[in-house]
């Protein structure tokens, strides 16, 4: 809460509705454990609930998250989705994502290439047009890619084709 004190029972609300309960509970002092400076004591993963978890405390209207679930394994990536779904709710938010499970619910996505606006829509819509934002999904599921169909430059291999 930055150094501030905070109501206990609000913060272990938003802990929960965030999902960071269960890895706080499991510390050595619960919500009394000091992580350390910068939380060096915590994980990636843990580290994102607990900004959610003061995110939603704070309760903005408007939120920027970049990379929300980069760095983190698959697991916590799911922890993370539940505590992002919960945090989005009702809010303005501006998600920067190479992830996208991080973003496939949005109401909008707008893709950017090269500093270039390429495609606008939701998920539905732009897998539907099969153009940048569909091959960019197909390559990081890895359908129906082969290795050797992926060049370095990949992105611009779309361009051509596209």
């Amino acid at each position: 809460l930055g150094g501030r004190q905070g109501d206990g029972e609000r913060v272990r609300e938003v802990a929960r509705a965030v999902k960071a309960d269960t890895f706080i509970c499991r510390l050595p002092e619960g919500y009394q454990t000091r992580v350390g400076e910068g939380g060096r004591e915590l994980s990636a993963g843990e580290k994102q609930l607990l900004a959610f978890a003061r995110a939603l405390y704070v309760d903005p209207t408007i939120l920027i998250l970049d990379e929300a679930t980069s760095h983190v394994d698959p697991q916590t990536e799911r922890l993370i989705q539940e505590g992002l779904e919960r945090l989005l709710k009702g809010r303005t938010a501006l998600v920067i994502a190479h992830r996208f499970s991080t973003i496939q619910h949005a109401d909008r996505i707008v893709v950017l290439h090269k500093g270039r606006l390429r495609e606008m829509g939701t998920h539905s819509e732009l897998m539907a047009q099969r153009g940048l934002y569909y091959r960019l999904y197909q390559l990081q599921f890895d359908l129906g890619q082969s290795p050797s169909s992926i060049r370095c430059d990949g992105a611009r291999n779309f361009e051509e084709r596209g």
